[in-house]
């Protein structure tokens, strides 16, 4: 499982032109599924999002989480964070879990995050086309990867 974390000062996602979700200071989290996740790598991805301190303290360096600041999380799947560029230039998407295995996967994550921070999470919808806005505090973007724990 791999997320792509930015730290935002406001975020939302469209679908078919309509907001569907929205949140201010917060997470956006980009979030790839891949065949061989499970539920472990969703509890261990999801206690270093909650805990990650990348929010200013009130002597402006990162030491706060988003525990800290009662901030929202934007949770967007997106299967193309598992991309190959190893043959060719088309990317192949072969480690992406396919639907059967990655909506349960979505859907417990998003009931984990709500569990943890209720009333504070926003979603996309796992395989449709979405429009993803975002203003990026800092800039602060951290990936994570459960397969790799640097």
């Amino acid at each position: 499982m791999r997320i792509v974390l930015q730290r935002v000062s406001e975020a939302s996602v469209k679908i078919e032109g309509e907001i569907r979700g929205q949140i201010s200071y917060g997470l956006l989290i980009l979030l790839g599924i891949e065949t061989t996740d499970t539920s472990e790598d969703i509890d261990w991805l999801l206690g270093k999002v909650l805990q990650m301190r990348i929010f200013s303290d009130s002597e402006g360096k990162m030491n706060e989480s988003i525990l800290d600041k009662n901030g929202e999380l934007l949770i967007i799947s997106q299967f193309t964070l598992h991309a190959s560029i190893k043959k060719g230039n088309r990317p192949g998407f072969t480690k992406a879990a396919p639907p059967e295995i990655a909506i349960p996967l979505y859907t417990e994550f998003i009931s984990k995050a709500k569990l943890q921070i209720p009333g504070k999470v926003q979603t996309g919808i796992f395989g449709t086309d979405m429009k993803v806005s975002l203003v990026n505090d800092g800039p602060v973007t951290v990936i994570i990867d459960s397969k790799n724990k640097e």
